[in-house]
């Protein structure tokens, strides 16, 4: 058997067709369905004159039929394209020419965007609309598409195709992460077992026999992804691999992050393993527990083994917080991001946990501007690069693939731009973004590392530290800050409170507070809005 995602997760169906394969809400998708139905879209795709490194874009908030268009591309070897669902018209058209895109998968809900840009993307061969809440004329409905065709046949695939993940990053315009799927599909099979307490697998032609086992023994693997399918984190973490071993994937209702909805889903499906962005969805989560716990009216939680993290800053406190609810599992935080993984960071009950250490993956290196290692305990800053299994490059931008994905010393290495120190024990210390590196009078100062010293003020909800424009020093330190429920404080009472425990010139020279810190939908800092609520 190749390694490649559809054809193990076709086996997968052979395998355990009455199992659970995705679960939204009271829909239950059986592993029998979700490769039927996804056979079927596939046809529809062929159909329509799609076939191998076709791309098809996905426009749709969480749902079985996100997943299903993702099988169906890959069933036929084409590419399926992830599309951030709060893109409006020129930025949706920029990502869908960017990838060539030969079909989009949308909600109706978000139709008026596609009906308005259509005409503008000659590749365009079909477009076909999920009925949410609303239905637009002149588009194919999925239901309606799926019965018409027959399932498509399968077919021995290449485990050289191309699997594509578009990435916002904090900078710049949308970009094409490609990687060989085959390497991909073999990095999950690597590292997932030995997270989700399962035997290691080497060769997928074992897995069909595993995911029964694991049905048969009553203990299936259950998911929940806490970001949308189209983020990176909450697709492969959440889905994709999961998916690899029999899991069900299960997927909120809610099309925002609904503290309440994740715990009460978590209860209601026995979730195992749930995928998280950091702060932004641990905090909430925290204070929704503590809430709950007054009126002794916390969830049934004892099914969560693991919360795995990335993609954002996970706080010491926030995951020792939530780790006094769940006290049997583990939370992982792992260091990140489209380009790669690096490092990870294990917190469990009783044990000491750190906010931006992880443990190096034995390919990961930190390089100085001379692409010489960083030496462990020196102190030195350096750039952090992952040799274990490297994208291809960025889709149709070989200016920028070339300066990310780089060879040394005959190892080819993606450097995603996190800039790091390395203990004497070799622990990775994560600084931040180069590009969000602040420098103020020739000294540097990581956001990161201010943010994680503001929020420890017990008035601190959430907060941001960016660099503004300064005559003087060319940049000054500044911050946004949103407040607990009740709490009171001015910015000039948190900069204050920081005053001893940060260099003066790290301190923000003054915070706004904000009633929400701007994130995005998946966690992750929004810098240039903050920006813009700084008001000096």
């Amino acid at each position: 058997m190749e390694t490649h995602f559809a054809t193990i997760w076709e086996s997968i169906a052979d395998a355990v067709p009455d199992h659970d394969a995705v679960v939204h809400g009271d829909r239950h998708v059986s592993w029998r369905d979700y490769e039927d139905r996804s056979a079927r879209l596939a046809q529809s795709f062929l159909d329509a004159g799609l076939g191998p490194d076709s791309k098809v874009g996905m426009f749709m908030y969480n749902c079985p039929e996100y997943a299903e268009t993702q099988f169906a591309a890959l069933k036929i070897r084409a590419v399926p394209v992830n599309v951030n669902y709060r893109y409006l018209d020129e930025e949706l058209l920029y990502l869908l020419d960017n990838a060539d895109a030969e079909a989009i998968v949308f909600h109706a809900s978000l139709s008026d965007r596609i009906e308005r840009v259509r005409d503008r993307l000659p590749k365009l061969k079909l477009a076909i609309q999920v009925l949410d809440d609303e239905r637009r004329d002149g588009f194919p409905e999925y239901e309606e598409v799926v019965a018409a065709h027959e399932p498509a046949p399968r077919i021995e695939r290449d485990p050289t195709d191309t699997y594509m993940l578009y990435t916002g990053g904090t900078t710049g315009m949308p970009k094409g992460v490609m990687y060989e799927i085959g390497n991909f599909c073999e990095q999950f099979l690597l590292s997932m077992p030995m997270l989700l307490g399962l035997e290691a697998i080497e060769d997928p032609a074992d897995i069909p026999a595993a995911a029964t086992a694991l049905v048969e023994e009553g203990n299936p693997m259950v998911s929940m992804s806490g970001p949308p399918l189209m983020h990176g984190t909450g697709v492969w973490l959440g889905l994709m691999a999961p998916h690899l071993y029999g899991a069900t994937a299960v997927l909120s209702t809610s099309r925002s992050f609904d503290p309440d909805d994740v715990l009460k889903t978590i209860e209601r499906n026995g979730v195992r393993l749930l995928i998280i962005v950091g702060d932004a969805f641990g905090r909430p989560m925290l204070r929704r527990l503590e809430e709950l716990a007054e009126t002794d009216d916390v969830p049934d939680l004892s099914s969560l083994g693991l919360i795995m993290s990335s993609g954002a800053m996970f706080s010491t406190e926030i995951k020792e917080g939530l780790l006094e609810f769940m006290p049997s599992a583990v939370i992982l935080d792992a260091l990140g991001s489209t380009e790669g993984a690096m490092g990870t960071t294990m917190t469990m009950k009783g044990v000491p946990a750190q906010t931006a250490k992880f443990s190096a993956q034995p390919t990961t290196k930190v390089f100085d501007e001379n692409d010489v290692e960083v030496v462990p305990g020196s102190g030195d800053i350096g750039m952090v690069a992952n040799g274990g299994t490297v994208p291809v490059g960025y889709y149709k931008d070989p200016e920028k693939s070339a300066r990310t994905f780089r060879t040394i010393d005959g190892q080819r290495y993606s450097f995603p731009g996190d800039l790091a120190t390395v203990d004497a024990d070799g622990t990775i210390n994560l600084l931040g973004r180069s590009s969000q590196c602040i420098n103020t009078g020739g000294e540097k100062v990581y956001p990161e590392e201010v943010e994680e010293i503001l929020k420890e003020h017990p008035a601190v909800f959430d907060c941001l530290v960016f660099g503004v424009d300064d005559e003087r020093f060319g940049q000054r330190v500044a911050a946004v800050a949103s407040l607990e429920d009740g709490a009171s404080a001015s910015g000039e009472d948190l900069v204050t409170a920081s005053k001893g425990r940060l260099a003066s010139y790290k301190l923000p020279k003054s915070i706004t507070i904000v009633a929400q810190v701007p994130r995005t939908m998946t966690g992750k800092a929004d810098y240039p809005s903050a920006r813009k609520l700084y008001t000096g």
